[in-house]
């Protein structure tokens, strides 16, 4: 799926190379009339891999170019000698891709910056005559072919790795928040449904520290069952070690809107619940402080802020730093 630049599936197909073929030679000298076996074992075939790259967070270069393949080993050759081993080929992708197979299946994850993994082992080269040499028969005509390479189409998908993740109502808010907390520029504007795909900002906190804020599109009632944008996004939620719950001040129910966000995000994965998270009320200039106050029985500690003004932005972000170092299962 993607709109625009950002694409977080994408189907390919990946071919790793054959081994190349031992060689059948024969030894040939002045007064040898039948010289012993000498062939070479064949080169092996190019494994083809994934790489992490934090400066890639879309699938996008796999859109138009979906066919990958690793070269193939070289034959081997006379005296002995070896052929050529087939180049491996390296597939760079976002950090937070998770592999798949036709079927679905999960091969693997992509978590980190440079971590490397197989995707596709190349063919093994094969034997040489020389390793078939006995002394009843010097002449038998017999080496190996090499393995063929392995041919398989494959699912990517991406789920975004950030330390903070703004889930809320669309026109909550999130994107004027990113703006003005990192050096984002998300599409703002007012009405629902301004950002169709997740937008990543860096925050900069006290003493050159930092932390990753992801803006995710807007959820609503019914999200989990494909309302709206639907779940197209909610999995980029499970990887964040934070969540904000971002609600506006004039909105007719705070309460409301905070449990519809806690079941679809629920509904989708029970497991997310267990997330560290914080209630952040947005557009708090628009109402008096004890009034907001009134709208809000919420056990649960609330930072109201008002993104136009840069009111209680540094409290939040003390407030998400405190909350990204804690330990997991803490909150």
């Amino acid at each position: 799926m993607y709109t625009g630049n950002f694409i977080d599936q994408v189907q390919i197909c990946c071919k790793s190379g054959a081994g190349g073929s031992g060689s059948l030679h024969f030894r040939r000298e002045k007064f040898v009339s039948k010289g012993g076996f000498d062939g070479g074992d064949g080169g092996n075939g190019g494994s083809i891999f994934l790489q992490g790259n934090c400066k890639i967070w879309t699938l996008l270069h796999f859109k138009y170019n979906r066919h990958f393949k690793a070269e193939n080993g070289l034959p081997g050759k006379g005296n002995r000698m070896k052929g050529a081993s087939g180049q491996d080929l390296v597939l760079q992708v976002p950090i937070g891709t998770i592999v798949k197979d036709k079927k679905e299946n999960l091969i693997f994850e992509i978590t980190q910056e440079r971590q490397k993994k197989m995707l596709l082992e190349g063919g093994r080269g094969g034997l040489g005559n020389w390793h078939f040499r006995n002394a009843l028969n010097k002449t038998k005509k017999y080496s190996q072919p090499g393995c063929p390479g392995k041919e398989e189409w494959i699912f990517l998908e991406l789920k975004i790795l950030s330390d903070v993740g703004i889930v809320g109502f669309p026109n909550a808010g999130k994107s004027t928040l990113l703006s003005v907390l990192t050096e984002a520029k998300p599409k703002i504007a007012d009405y629902a449904f301004t950002t169709l795909v997740p937008q990543l900002g860096i925050v900069q906190y006290k003493y050159k520290q930092s932390f990753i804020m992801a803006d995710i599109p807007g959820i609503i009632d019914g999200a989990s069952k494909g309302r709206g944008i639907g779940d197209r996004f909610l999995r980029h939620i499970e990887r964040n070690a934070v969540l904000v719950f971002l609600i506006p001040a004039n909105s007719r129910d705070i309460v409301k809107e905070y449990d519809i966000l806690l079941k679809e995000i629920s509904a989708y994965n029970p497991n997310m619940m267990n997330k560290k998270h914080l209630l952040v009320i947005s557009k708090s200039d628009l109402l008096d402080y004890q009034s907001l106050k009134e709208k809000i029985p919420i056990d649960l500690h609330t930072i109201f802020i008002s993104s136009h003004h840069k009111k209680g932005l540094e409290e939040l972000k003390e407030a998400l730093w405190k909350r990204i170092k804690t330990p997991s299962g803490q909150k």
